[in-house]
């Protein structure tokens, strides 16, 4: 096949030993970005792209790639050792990472979230590099109305499939739009609930205000308790990292499940976020042990890393064959290309193939050295959970505030993230759950565009929404997941009903 032919020139050039030396400096300076709260792939990216500016093109984009590959990696290390998400998409890690690493089983989690990060990724790769002009026609397909198709599926999962109270999911989703939609208006321009604030005008960002809501609360909470919290030894060891490598093919079912979730949420593009978000979702009501998700289950880690990895990799398709970038660090690289006076689209395939194949190429690659960084490093990350809580509990506070302030150089998120710290104590307190209210605040603004966008074009007309095959179908599943829990219900008072007007057997 052609593409077997030109991803090979694309590993000659990937494997120049000074692009393989670039490769290994972005994966780790890539991990050390994800573990930091507030700074992120493409913030950091963002601050590294100057530098890149002398070097050819190749191998900037090599660099600032597994620099994403590297953020991709480490958002999951903070997630399970502290409950404090490094990246947007960890968030879902949390959910059983952290009671993991709590058990004494940081180990396991943290390997489990490595290796379902590098299957997720190489079949996103895979994906990249065979079917791309069969997955940019698809992607053609998606205007605004598909978009909050998948926005409104995304959310109807929350509610369809969660164990907790559908109210209080709602309740919580709805206070994320609330939040969303402070500041500037992206439609019309015009400010909204700023009540004369210019600090209000920037809205609040995502990542202050999940700083502020898992870590800061989660610190809240280990006080109440008088700071019972104490690390957790973590052995961690090539036994460790082969027994969990051995548990893991058990699972093969769910990492291909995440795989398509993520490279679907990917490339339409939606992001990596309700990738894993979803891909949580779904696993846990398919799962047999679905009850105990949320307790410390494995695959409640594999969920969330494969889907979020597979995302975050196959976003990068739409940027490369359409100009689209699928995710916030794929627009960070957009600009770059442009930059480098590349101008992504169609004929990027054809004008700069060694461009294009190198940087396939250097994904295989790239994928490979950041499972091998963060495996040989992992002793170095459980060792954390070793100090005492009561003596690193200031640290993180210090951290946590670097990375809010990091986010816009402004004092004032400081003051947020402890807001926020304050409400997300009182929501876990209340029972209600944090990660609908994170999701509606992330893509809020996005969803809003796409619903505002569907009905200027169709002058109001909610039908827009099933003009098309494609659109009607998700719209159609995620009105199901939206009314599951009230079908349930039904069912629930109509059974007893049918049983007592059941005539008994003479």
């Amino acid at each position: 096949m052609e593409e077997i032919g030109l991803l090979m020139q694309g590993f000659a050039v990937a494997l120049q030993p000074d692009n393989l030396l670039l490769m290994l400096l972005g994966v780790t300076l890539g991990v050390l970005i994800g573990v930091l709260p507030g700074l992120g792939g493409a913030n950091g990216i963002a601050i590294l792209l100057p530098l890149t500016f002398a070097m050819p093109p190749v191998s900037a984009i090599i660099m600032l790639s597994c620099i994403y590959w590297g953020a991709l990696f480490g958002g999951a290390i903070t997630s399970i050792l502290f409950n404090i998400p490094g990246e947007p998409w960890s968030v879902a890690t949390t959910f059983d990472g952290y009671p993991m690493a709590q058990q004494g089983r940081a180990g396991e989690a943290l390997t489990a979230a490595f290796t379902a990060s590098f299957f997720g990724a190489l079949v996103a790769v895979v994906l990249l590099t065979f079917l791309a002009p069969l997955v940019a026609g698809f992607a053609l397909k998606f205007g605004p109305p598909e978009f909050f198709a998948v926005m409104f599926l995304s959310f109807a999962c929350f509610i369809g499939l969660g164990r907790g109270s559908p109210l209080k999911t709602l309740a919580a989703m709805m206070l994320g739009f609330l939040l969303a939609a402070v500041g500037m208006d992206t439609v019309t321009g015009q400010l909204r609930m700023t009540f004369g604030s210019h600090e209000m005008i920037r809205g609040f960002d995502f990542l202050v205000a999940v700083i502020g809501l898992f870590g800061i609360s989660e610190i809240l909470s280990s006080i109440e308790d008088g700071l019972s919290f104490k690390g957790q030894k973590a052995k961690i060891d090539l036994k460790v990292v082969l027994r969990t490598w051995a548990e893991l093919p058990r699972h093969w079912a769910i990492a291909l499940r995440s795989s398509a979730i993520g490279c679907w949420m990917g490339i339409t593009p939606a992001g990596a976020t309700p990738a894993s978000f979803m891909s949580y979702g779904v696993a846990r009501r398919m799962s047999p042990h679905g009850k105990e998700f949320g307790t410390g289950r494995i695959e409640g880690v594999v969920a969330p890393e494969t889907a979020a990895h597979a995302a975050g990799t196959s976003a990068l398709l739409p940027m490369l064959a359409l100009g689209v970038p699928g995710s916030p660090t794929a627009a960070v690289l957009l600009g770059g290309l442009i930059m480098w006076g590349l101008q992504p689209g169609p004929m990027l395939f054809v004008e700069q193939k060694e461009f294009v194949w190198g940087l396939i190429a250097s994904m295989y690659l790239g994928n490979v050295a950041g499972l091998l960084v963060v495996l040989v490093a992992v002793p170095w990350f459980a060792a954390i959970l070793r100090v005492p809580f009561a003596i690193i509990a200031a640290i993180i506070l210090v951290v946590c505030a670097i990375g809010a302030f990091t986010v816009s150089n402004a004092e004032f998120d400081i003051v947020l993230m402890l807001v926020f710290g304050v409400i997300g104590y009182v929501l876990k307190k209340l029972d209600y759950p944090l990660a609908p209210l994170v999701l509606a605040l992330v893509l809020g603004d996005r969803t809003e565009e796409a619903f505002r966008q569907s009905l200027l074009v169709s002058q109001g007309d909610l039908g827009v929404f099933f003009s098309s095959w494609l659109g009607g179908t998700i719209m159609a599943a995620g009105i199901a997941l939206a009314a599951w829990p009230l079908l349930g219900w039904l069912w629930s008072l109509l059974r007893p009903a049918a049983r007592r007007e059941r005539p008994r057997p003479a």
